[in-house]
């Protein structure tokens, strides 16, 4: 097969005027997801049309009528704003020298590649989960901006992860809804034959193939696998239809595609020389194909790993050991038992490479796996960091705990993607010019102090009406489609107030979480909620695993408890939990609320897109607040490890600050009606974690901790060998 790349060069939308040509350009790069100005060009064409697509261009664009298109095609101040886009676009996209200072990759053509089984980018590509997938997009957004050369693979998920719609006992089903590949910005890598690229995936028999397509990223290409393919048998057709497949074979069977599949994917592709970055170990089996093309050269495995080890890092996500796939020994010898004589290696050295020391017995651990083959670790936050050192400590039994070799780079957040348009235009005003383009540094957020207490609390409150209206608007639809009756409407935000104090609670509802735990004492939360003069409210929004019955037990009792009427209508749960909905509730809440049960936490990063957007953080102690917290920019609940009541000690301390603290200082108002020391609060929650919390430092961190190594022992390796 001639598998030399190219693009397709049919347009996509050939009832474009030539004036405007340049839209189709656009809609397929989701770089306009994170700047304004481009989608506003979207909106202005058609306001209702841009609501109804989902804000999905490529859908807009399809269904928009000609008529209209010429329209814009000869209004000068659109043609203003277009061409005026379309020049930062370009500028952007040209751009090729990496942004970061003393950059070791500067002429050298060493490449990252970023695996991740799931991607967060935008709800028109909904293949993700939640955390994970957030921080994999917001990474990789981040690296276009930078122009870092890298490249990421993952996956199509056809069928996306689920849908949430809750019934009227309060229990979550879930649904699925295809993802219409034609109407999203994604698209089909070609070969020169014109037909898609199809590679066979290794170790597979019968043989296993996958459809390749790509997502323009700013700069970065993702590409993604896709086995729905008529080529395949019908029972393989469906290994990549969803995310996280419950059963454990078809997992592994993914986990292999992902890996190995996509190993072969880049060598086809023609990327070679390049710095190996696993997102969680989904795709650690990634690790093997370059070891087995080193020993398929004459070398022993130990050697081809010693080649390779440096030029991979590994980070782990998860403090959890239930998070960790295993697999049992057996399963991995029916896939393996032709591939391990490739590595050099027997049956019993292949298997001890995924063994967990401290629990041999319980199968091939992927994370265990995964730390072994790699050169460089680290957690994802300096208290998960603290975590994992500890929980795998036996890997490095020689060394003391505080040295595993695990390091950490705490996570971080896309700012261009997550602070609020009205928000960014508010320190447009105020900052100092070209403040987004050094966003990292701390120096520059100091400014805020000199925003007008009227024109911040202005800009929040109008946010929060946009939050309650949207909450409503869904209820509405629901209603409209005769899919909800009054028990849900009861649930759905109709009675919220934006006057009132409103904390928001948006997260996996996974036991360790504790959703629940603000209902821990129900007669005080009532007397709090009911408050005459200062009540509060609360919006809960979340989804539970789709195979987590303890998940779906603690949601339905959460809907109980908002229908009851004795609390007034003051607790909301919004279903279908997704970005379009994290938007509104991390840019319109007053305070998010975070109460795991720690050390459970590895970081979160929901808070940190609150912070930015001037929401303050009530948090128990865990994760990245225990860095975050400085006292002045929120609130931090020390857990205690209280053997006979830990969660009533916990809302205890979160009942406390609200009563004699946090509500107080909400509701105290100036002569004007501004609640200046509140206002005081929200500056400094922006100020002190705007750019420490950056997805620019996180990739900044990564890049001189990791990758600019990795590429100095390269170009060392060239020197001596070659």
């Amino acid at each position: 097969m001639n598998t030399t790349i190219m693009t397709p060069i049919t347009p996509l939308f050939p009832h474009l005027p030539e004036r405007l040509a340049g839209l189709e350009e656009l809609a397929e790069n989701l770089w306009w997801s994170w700047n304004p100005g481009a989608r506003m060009l979207f909106k202005t064409l058609d306001r209702q049309a841009w609501k109804e697509s989902g804000h999905n261009p490529d859908k807009m664009l399809r269904e928009l009528s000609p008529v209209l298109l010429e329209k814009a095609a000869t209004d000068p101040e659109y043609l203003l704003r277009f061409d005026a886009v379309m020049e930062v676009f370009h500028n952007y996209m040209t751009i090729e020298e990496c942004r970061l200072p003393g950059s070791a990759c500067h002429g050298h053509k060493c490449t990252v590649i970023y695996f991740s089984a799931e991607y967060g980018l935008h709800r028109s590509l909904p293949f993700y989960a939640g955390g994970l997938g957030f921080l994999a997009g917001d990474f990789i957004k981040e690296c276009s901006d930078l122009c870092l050369p890298l490249v990421a693979v993952g996956f199509m998920y056809p069928d996306g992860y689920f849908r949430q719609q809750i019934r009227d006992d309060g229990w979550q089903e879930n649904f699925v809804e295809s993802i219409n590949r034609d109407a999203a910005p994604v698209s089909r890598v070609m070969d020169t034959d014109g037909k898609q690229l199809v590679i066979r995936v290794p170790l597979t028999d019968p043989p296993i193939y996958v459809a390749i397509w790509k997502v323009d990223v700013g700069r970065v290409p993702l590409y993604l696998m896709d086995t729905d393919l008529e080529l395949n048998d019908p029972w393989n057709r469906s290994i990549t239809a969803r995310l996280y497949d419950g059963d454990l074979e078809q997992r592994l069977r993914q986990e292999i595609i992902l890996g190995l599949g996509g190993a072969q994917m880049l060598k086809i592709l023609g990327i070679k020389d390049y710095i190996l970055h696993l997102n969680e170990g989904h795709a650690a089996f990634a690790l093997l194909e370059r070891i087995r093309a080193t020993v398929s050269e004459g070398k022993e495995f130990t050697q081809a790993l010693n080649e390779h080890i440096e030029a991979t890092i590994f980070t782990t996500h998860t403090p959890v050991p239930a998070g960790h796939d295993v697999f049992p020994f057996p399963l991995i010898e029916k896939y393996f038992h032709s591939y391990w004589p490739g590595l050099g290696l027997d049956r019993d050295a292949f298997l001890k490479l995924g063994i967990h020391p401290e629990n041999p017995d319980s199968g091939f651990n992927m994370t265990a796996f995964a730390l072994r083959l790699s050169g460089h670790r680290n957690a994802v936050s300096k208290r998960h960091a603290q975590v994992s050192r500890q929980m795998w400590h036996s890997l490095w039994p020689d060394v003391p705990e505080d040295q595993v070799p695990i390091e950490y780079v705490t996570n971080g957040v896309h700012v261009p993607t997550w602070i609020e348009p009205k928000i960014m235009l508010l320190l447009d005003r105020y900052l100092k010019a070209g403040w987004m383009d050094r966003h990292d540094d701390p120096a520059i957020w100091r400014d805020i102090d000199i925003i007008p207490d009227a024109e911040m609390w202005r800009t929040h409150y109008f946010l929060k009406m946009k939050l309650i209206d949207a909450i409503r608007e869904r209820s509405r639809r629901r209603w409209v489609n005769g899919d909800a009756g009054a028990s849900m409407m009861l649930t759905g935000g109709v009675f919220l107030d934006p006057s009132v104090l409103t904390i928001g609670f948006a997260r996996r509802f996974a036991t360790y979480k504790r959703a629940l735990l603000i209902f821990q004492d129900l007669p005080r939360l009532k007397k709090i909620l009911m408050s005459r003069w200062r009540p509060i409210q609360i919006i809960f929004a979340g989804k539970a695993h789709p195979a987590d019955d303890p998940g779906k037990r603690l949601l339905q009792n959460l809907i109980t408890l908002a229908r009851d009427p004795e609390l007034g209508g003051r607790i909301a749960f919004v279903e279908d939990y997704g970005e379009q909905l994290a938007q509104y509730l991390v840019h319109g809440v007053d305070i998010w609320l975070n109460n795991p049960l720690p050390p459970a936490e590895a970081c979160g990063t929901s808070g940190m897109k609150a912070a930015l957007n001037g929401v303050p953080h009530l948090s128990v102690l865990d994760g990245w607040w225990e860095e975050g917290f400085n006292g002045k920019n929120g609130w931090g609940v020390k857990h205690e490890e209280i053997p006979d009541d830990p969660d009533g000690i916990d809302a205890g301390k979160i009942y406390h600050l609200l009563e004699n603290e946090i509500i107080p200082l909400y509701y105290t108002m100036s002569e004007n009606s501004i609640p200046v020391e509140w206002v005081k609060l929200m500056k400094e929650s922006i100020k002190s974690n705007a750019a420490q919390f950056s997805a620019r430092r996180m990739v900044r961190e990564y890049a001189e901790k990791f990758y600019f190594q990795s590429i100095s022992r390269e170009k060392n390796y060239e020197k001596k060998h070659f």
